[in-house]
């Protein structure tokens, strides 16, 4: 069998990654029976809408309710509303349907059941600021946040104390009725606290938690939500609340789901996938660097498997903003991968965000290969001054690198694949 062109393949172990985090595809096993009462179906993420779709296809009673997505990504259902709101930064979209949601789940009996769909994004799309905060006061919060190169169980424990809706409050203001949350896990290790702030599981985190957090990167909050983290009242659901006693949780897809389909799909093209892991973290430059020694030891020894191989990981790698150029943290690992490997012959890689958007801008990810760098010279243009001012999407756009799908509808994080031949 002759080896596949490199550069549609590796697409195609992106395709095959996303596929197995599809909502058409995973969600229908894990629906529970329908309940006595009343079926009320909300939820928030970047796959809601494709989620609430999939329920729609699926459920065999009546039901009713609300979801947000992501601008753009609204599904034809029927149904189920659908609101559409900015991410990463909430605007009044994301706080008005946080608003709508909490009534929709409030005032309900034992028989009833809230079918909650959450996954990756829900943080910044179901916003509903704490008793004295502000939109404002979130906003600049967030902002600062994803400047700093918090990893996102720090991100998302802060948020937690300045809402009034996440860690645990979603459920809590259900109960009496039965809450089943069906969840696309989108962080490292896949803890339901944090994926999208956990709004129906008890949050351990605490207040003075989230004000060291902000102390930590050196973030001046607004006086408001000063006052509430130091004041510490109001904390959150904690384990055992008996509030959380009629909750269950169950994750339809996760990385490591996506990073197994992209393996087999791998081994039955002739190659032997390595899953480096499904949950790293770090600066995704450091990331970057440290898969590209990987790759040159494979190529050069054969360590720690033989090619033809493909090395696949996972998980959230973070970028800590120092310039002013566009990217999102796959383009940036590959621009520093790139840089590392010095187009060493034989290797090639893409990696992208599986929700279609890296970052903020309109592509998933970016792909290169052996003659990145000499295509980049012959342009005149330096990689490491784009990777200094955080520009890793203008230096693959300039190529025609840019790896673009549109909106995949589902999100289990970041996406690697380097092959090695």
């Amino acid at each position: 069998m002759s080896p596949p062109d490199p550069r549609p393949f590796l697409t195609s172990l992106f395709r095959a990654a996303c596929s197995a985090a599809d909502p058409a595809l995973v969600l229908a096993p894990f629906l529970p029976p329908p309940p006595k009462g009343r079926t009320i179906v909300v939820g928030a993420g970047k796959a809601a809408s494709a989620m609430a779709l999939a329920v729609e296809a699926h459920w065999p009673g009546p039901l009713e309710g609300l979801v947000v997505t992501r601008r753009g990504q609204a599904l034809p259902t029927k149904r189920i509303e659908i609101i559409e709101a900015a991410h990463p930064v909430p605007d009044d979209l994301a706080k008005e349907a946080a608003r709508r949601i909490l009534e929709r789940v409030q005032g309900l009996g034992p028989d009833d059941l809230v079918l909650c769909l959450i996954s990756g994004g829900g943080s910044a799309l179901m916003t509903l600021p704490a008793e004295g905060l502000t939109l404002d006061d979130k906003q600049a919060v967030t902002r600062a946040l994803l400047r700093s190169g918090a990893p996102i169980q720090e991100m998302n424990a802060v948020r937690k104390h300045l809402s009034g809706i996440k860690g645990g409050r979603l459920a809590a203001a259900a109960y009496p009725a039965k809450v089943v949350t069906l969840a696309i896990s989108d962080v490292p290790g896949d803890d339901p606290a944090v994926i999208a702030s956990g709004p129906t599981v008890a949050d351990p985190t605490r207040f003075a938690e989230a004000k060291a957090i902000l102390d930590r990167y050196g973030i001046v909050p607004p006086d408001p939500i000063r006052e509430r983290l130091e004041a510490a009242r109001d904390e959150t659901p904690k384990p055992g609340d008996p509030r959380l006693a009629r909750t269950e949780y169950r994750l339809i897809a996760t990385p490591k789901m996506a990073l197994e389909a992209a393996a087999a799909l791998a081994a039955e093209a002739g190659f032997n996938p390595l899953i480096l892991g499904d949950a790293l973290e770090g600066e995704a430059r450091e990331v970057g660097r440290v898969h590209a020694g990987i790759a040159r030891s494979i190529a050069l020894h054969g360590y720690p498997v033989k090619a033809p191989a493909v090395l696949l990981s996972g998980g959230e790698t973070t970028v800590t903003v120092r310039g002013q150029g566009r990217g999102g943290r796959n383009v940036e690992f590959l621009l520093a991968l790139a840089i590392a490997l010095e187009d060493h012959p034989g290797i090639y890689a893409i990696a992208g965000d599986t929700d279609g958007i890296d970052g903020t801008e309109d592509n998933a990810g970016a792909l290169i290969d052996p003659t990145t760098l000499a295509r980049a010279a012959a342009r005149g243009m330096v990689p490491r001054a784009y990777l200094e001012n955080n520009d890793a999407y203008s230096f693959f756009r300039e190529l025609g690198d840019l790896v673009v799908t549109g909106p995949t509808h589902t999100n289990v994080n970041d996406f690697r694949a380097i092959l090695v031949q």
